[in-house]
């Protein structure tokens, strides 16, 4: 049978290209997010037997438990899990940033992750055969920081440590767990690069970016390996972009 993969975030950017990646290579796919017209977007077009789109809130427990429930009763498992939602808000100086915007960010990037994360992962435990891979969005900003983006900085860090700890308990259950570290993919989300964002040292420089279609080859590779290997850590980013030394 085709494999079960649910994408979150699926409603643009990296989620709808990975999301697509995954249906091309024979996937079905269960598309989350937020509002139901983008995710109609991203599955336009594939046969209504091989794609679920499911409204989703990752930061409420309800909403995430409902989404894995309508996965497993559509196609009775859960294969993979790209733990992709997430979000920033405009850069802000750390002595301003305000417990709002640090709840926004945390609520999603790494409380949602996390409940997304659990859900799959006791699917993937009690399901027959057992076992899945669930595979982390996290960022270069998960090794090293960007200024004025404390919130998203230590959201990134924590989902390293996620990561590790499912990957740690997985393996009793036969569940690999990985991460995959995107620098720079061009999306909506990283359009501001382009015209000049603040570095390390104060000033403000434009950076390069990548197709994001690289970032659903990554995932789809990561995706497509038997259980009893894993991708632990994978970095993907723009080859000139300033990460190395960044800081």
């Amino acid at each position: 049978m085709a494999p079960v993969s649910v994408v979150t975030g699926a409603g643009s950017g990296v989620g709808r290209v990975v999301a697509r990646a995954l249906l091309d290579a024979g996937h079905r796919v269960a598309l989350a997010g937020r509002r139901a017209d983008p995710l109609a977007e991203t599955a336009a077009g594939v046969e209504p037997d091989r794609v679920l789109v499911v409204p989703t809130d990752i930061t409420v427990e309800a909403s995430v438990d409902a989404l894995f429930d309508a996965v497993r009763e559509r196609w009775g498992r859960v294969d993979v899990l790209f733990n992709n939602a997430g979000t920033n808000v405009a850069a802000t100086p750390l002595e301003e940033f305000t417990l709002d915007q640090w709840s926004t960010v945390i609520d999603t990037n790494l409380t949602g992750a996390f409940l997304c994360a659990r859900a799959a992962y006791r699917v993937m435990r009690d399901q027959d055969p057992q076992g899945g891979r669930i595979i982390n969005n996290g960022s270069v900003s998960a090794h090293t920081p960007r200024p004025d983006a404390v919130a998203y900085n230590a959201s990134k860090h924590a989902i390293t440590g996620l990561t590790k700890s499912i990957s740690l308990e997985g393996r009793r259950h036969r569940i690999a767990c990985g991460q995959i570290d995107i620098g720079n993919a061009a999306t909506p989300m990283t359009e501001r690069m382009t015209a000049g964002v603040r570095q390390a040292d104060g000033t403000i420089a434009a950076e390069p970016t990548m197709d994001v279609a690289h970032v659903a080859d990554a995932v789809r590779y990561m995706a497509a390996l038997p259980l009893e290997a894993n991708v632990q850590f994978m970095t993907v980013m723009a080859t000139t972009m300033p990460f190395i030394g960044r800081g």
